[in-house]
């Protein structure tokens, strides 16, 4: 790694990002243009079937977004014009051959790309298998060959999770996954048979004229199986492994960087505090709570939760890019972008910021009065939470049943009303189970290394990445809790 200028780096170079309208890929796109507004090209890979819905994406979900009031004030009528000059809208999909870019846009391109950032996912930890498989681990392969034809290329860096790890404890490393390793020791994984299964299935599904929800949730089922079947808690962690492990088995002779984000929360600074979109794991109960919804939570409250500000993320790619610029080694390098090592929060501090802000901070119900906050309960076990299912759902659900016998329509539906909350609460419990459990630690040596050549050359604070210099009640308190109260609630 060498250290160098980062702005400098920046100038003149042409970088593709894949998975252009995402949380993460947004705010590099905008760090790009506030810092270097030379950068030669942005080429955005945004999925859509044509450039004028590409446009119409990018306008509506990138630009017009809050994110970018920095940028507007900044440059006023100009930022149009920098967009028109220096970014490049690329209608495609990670999940097709060549990306779905057209041939004559795509030769340019492989002559003119200098680096690749795909952080393309599909991250619902429950997604539909087909889809999850499609996006996180043959979009990485069909990224692979399309970074494999780009005649300058010095590097793809790609962002995966750390949580690829699935629910390991101890002190986990910053070290490649291997081709075909399962993490629970059993049969070695295939990925051509992942995908046979999912053919199989939905062929099947296809010959009982299944509906489009039948397929839906069969899809989702076969996901969550099929990761524990090998060692994985869901099925966003086990096709983001499955991914990783088909970019550093086919690579060759690539330039290889993989960034694993721990859990990412709000912006701490720039390009100001507090922008989010969408709730994050550790944000559902927040929301929740504040809204007088929930005083429920799963978890143990001296379990670590890693989490880590969404700019700082951006930070570390940028910062990768630059320190690998001249790299030989054809090794693959990694990274953990994390908090629990030199910064640790646990789940019981959490909560205690969340009651904290909310009592001074009181949500106005649709009534215009300030919901009521109960005392919270912590339930630190799956079976705590059956037996408290039992205790609060379970005679309700006897009473409807009782009462469906005289007044059948009304309470038939109550009951199932109260059944499906009950079983969506269950399911709930096990997608967050491996994070409000967790027992490892993320080791960030390769990060602690790549912030320290960065600071050689950046004295400032403008690529900072330390999770060290983080003063975690004072970010719930006064940055990430009213971030989520006015762009999530």
């Amino acid at each position: 790694m060498e250290s160098c200028g980062i702005n400098q780096f920046l100038e003149g170079k042409t970088i593709f990002i894949a998975g252009a309208t995402g949380y993460l890929a947004k705010i590099l796109i905008e760090k790009i243009l506030r810092v270097q507004p030379n950068v030669k090209k942005l080429y955005l890979l945004i999925r859509a079937p044509d450039s004028n819905l590409a446009k119409e994406r990018f306008n509506n979900e990138v630009i017009k977004t809050d994110l970018f009031g920095v940028l507007r004030k900044k440059l006023g009528a100009n930022l149009q014009a920098l967009i028109e000059d220096r970014v490049f809208l690329v209608a495609g999909d990670i999940a097709c051959d060549n990306l779905g870019i057209n041939s004559e846009l795509k030769n340019e391109m492989f002559k003119e790309i200098d680096i690749i950032v795909n952080s393309a996912a599909a991250t619902r930890f429950d997604e539909r298998y087909d889809t999850a498989i499609r996006t996180n681990t043959l979009g990485a392969l069909n990224i692979l060959k399309f970074s494999k034809q780009c005649s300058k290329l010095n590097m793809l860096l790609h962002i995966s999770t750390a949580y690829v790890c699935g629910e390991n404890d101890g002190l986990i490393l910053e070290k490649p996954l291997h081709y075909g390793e399962t993490l629970n020791g059993g049969s070695q994984l295939d990925i051509e048979v992942e995908q046979k299964v999912v053919e199989e299935t939905l062929n099947d599904l296809k010959a009982r004229n299944a509906a489009e929800k039948e397929v839906t949730l069969a899809m989702r089922v076969l996901g969550i199986e099929r990761a524990k079947i090998h060692g994985w808690p869901n099925t966003y962690t086990f096709t983001k492994a499955m991914g990783e492990m088909l970019l550093g088995h086919l690579k060759e002779d690539l330039q290889l960087i993989i960034l694993r984000p721990t859990i990412i929360l709000s912006t701490y600074k720039e390009p100001f505090p507090g922008w989010i979109e969408g709730m994050r794991t550790a944000d559902t109960f927040i929301v929740a709570y504040g809204k007088g919804k929930q005083n429920v939570i799963m978890g143990d409250k001296e379990s670590i939760i890693d989490v880590i500000p969404a700019d700082m993320v951006v930070n570390s790619i940028i910062a990768a890019m630059v320190a690998h610029r001249n790299c030989s080694s054809h090794s693959t390098t990694v990274y953990h972008i994390s908090s629990s090592r030199r910064n640790q929060l646990n789940i019981g501090d959490t909560i205690q910021f969340s009651v904290d802000y909310f009592k001074k901070n009181r949500w106005i119900d649709e009534r215009g009065k300030p919901v009521k906050l109960k005392k919270v309960r912590t339930l630190d076990s799956m079976a705590s939470l059956h037996k408290y299912m039992t205790i609060y759902y379970k005679p309700l659900l006897k009473i409807l049943e009782w009462a469906n016998l005289i007044l059948c329509q009304l309470f038939q539906k109550l009951h199932t009303d109260l059944e499906r909350r009950n079983n969506l609460v269950i399911r709930l419990a096990e997608l967050y189970k491996p994070y409000v459990f967790f027992k490892g630690v993320f080791d960030d040596t390769n990060a602690e290394m790549l912030l320290m050549v960065t600071k050689e050359s950046n004295a400032d604070d403008t690529f900072n990445f330390d999770p060290t210099t983080i003063q975690w009640e004072k970010y719930f308190k006064e940055i990430h809790i009213p971030g989520l109260v006015k762009y999530i609630f």
